[in-house]
């Protein structure tokens, strides 16, 4: 018996879309990688990189759909700057009984991120915003991978940003996630000046 393999639609986030979102964000959370043992606590993962983008602009959230749930999304959103600001005033504060900032310096993974949820701000590189002022994150579930569904999504989100006038858009990566840099470069992503614990970061102009 042949095995075959359902059509994917690409389309706009809803509501419903946000435990699946917070699902593949742990799943692939640990360089590509299952996160799910590496972390006491690993809702951390979407609680900094998936649900604050899909709380302050659904609009440019596009998940993969199998027919049955998301295997993949696509956040983004289209000012670093206003949205850096945003999470520390709004998202990290409404976090911190939960997620509350380390005493001293971190000494675990949970730890570290905790501390990157209450000073997100250093993830933006000002003079990359300049010129990119759209970033992203992209994931995909295992069987949502090597099927052109990165492109897809990301062609739906460079539309999107392209409706609003946004110039270009970036992304922080580990340089150990080859899979994942090899995809950015073949559609386009150049990699980008700037400061960074460990990332990589890349870009794409409109």
């Amino acid at each position: 018996m042949t095995a075959t393999t359902s059509p994917v639609t690409i389309r706009g986030y809803a509501p419903g879309d946000l435990e699946a979102l917070r699902d593949i964000c742990v799943r692939t959370g640990l360089v590509g990688g299952d996160a799910t043992g590496h972390y006491a606590d690993p809702a951390i993962l979407p609680a900094i990189f998936a649900e604050p983008y899909a709380a302050f602009d659904p609009g440019l959230v596009f998940v993969a759909d199998d027919g049955s749930r998301a295997i993949g999304y696509v956040v983004a959103t289209d000012d670093s700057v206003a949205f850096f600001e945003r999470f520390a005033a709004e998202w990290a504060p409404a976090l911190a009984e939960r997620f509350p900032a380390p005493e001293g310096k971190p000494t675990t993974p949970d730890e570290e991120l905790r501390d990157l949820l209450h000073h997100a701000g250093r993830m933006l590189v000002p003079e990359i915003a300049a010129a990119h002022p759209a970033h992203l994150h992209i994931d995909l579930l295992p069987e949502g991978q090597r099927r052109g569904l990165g492109r897809r999504l990301m062609n739906a989100l460079f539309d999107a940003l392209r409706a609003r006038g946004v110039p270009g858009v970036h992304l922080g990566m580990s340089p150990a996630n080859t899979n994942a840099r090899a995809f950015y470069d073949r559609i386009g992503f150049t990699e980008l000046p700037g400061h960074g614990e460990g990332i990589t970061h890349l870009g794409v102009r409109f």
